[in-house]
């Protein structure tokens, strides 16, 4: 751990909205607006993503596409994902500060990091002025990493490395083996990954098991321990060195390294 200069954690399921709430019924809605019908499953499955590519990954759904060629008369194309992402951008704006509550242990977590100085990065698929609503929530909560990378900051976004290369810059931190990923999807692992870092996927309060901890908590044991199977084998095969149930985990996972 000594070696560890810098953690960066994506937002969504990570560090804030437990579960990842804040875009599905967004995701539901907007393709609702043009007369498909998406379920929840198929919006939770590209989680990660750029908000747009998002939109495009859900287009290139079999199921979608064939609604969206039965309804338009042909397979949409780009600009149909334009379309639908200038609905989302506003819709996801009020739903993410709506779902900004910090995720149990996260404090601790940020606590542990800066009494080490061990400089703390951030990254997301949200657009900037998605993020501009969560900020205030988060800060006024106590969290405020020292950085912010957005889906449309660079030129390409996850699961690239390039909002990983920025972070480096902006912490002045390096190697990348210096730096620890933290994140609920296979995208936000992968931007990890491809920057040299290690990753650490969080099963439980993330996209892959999509409940509240009070849904957690009613539970049984077995019950869970199938939902946090199924969550770190999808982890893993996405490149995930570490898993963990949630970001409270992290400063004993450290400890051990």
């Amino acid at each position: 751990m000594k070696n560890i200069k810098a953690v960066v954690f994506d937002w969504a399921g990570t560090m804030v909205d437990f579960g990842s709430f804040a875009p599905m019924g967004v995701f539901v809605k907007c393709f609702e607006q043009f007369g498909i019908t998406a379920t929840i499953d198929q919006a939770r499955a590209p989680m990660g993503l750029p908000k747009w590519n998002h939109i495009r990954a859900m287009m290139d759904d079999a199921d979608i596409s064939a609604q969206w060629l039965a309804k338009y008369g042909a397979e949409p194309t780009d600009a149909d994902v334009d379309k639908v992402y200038e609905i989302f951008v506003p819709m996801n704006e009020e739903a993410a500060a709506d779902y900004a509550d910090l995720i149990p242990g996260a404090l601790e977590t940020v606590r542990y990091l800066r009494e080490r100085g061990i400089k703390i990065g951030s990254t997301t698929g949200y657009v900037r002025s998605i993020m501009e609503r969560v900020l205030p929530v988060a800060a006024a909560q106590g969290y405020e990493p020292d950085n912010l990378i957005c889906a449309d900051d660079l030129a390409e976004g996850r699961p690239g490395p390039l909002g990983m290369f920025q972070t480096f810059v902006d912490l002045a931190v390096y190697p990348p083996s210096a730096v620890i990923k933290v994140d609920d999807t296979i995208p936000g692992i992968q931007e990890g990954t491809a920057a040299g870092c290690l990753t650490v996927g969080l099963a439980l309060s993330g996209n892959f098991v999509g409940k509240t901890p009070e849904q957690l908590a009613a539970m049984s044991d077995e019950e869970v321990a199938v939902l946090r199977e199924r969550a770190t084998l999808m982890l893993e095969e996405g490149g995930a060195d570490y898993v963990i149930d949630t970001v409270a985990d992290l400063p004993a996972l450290m400890e051990r390294l």
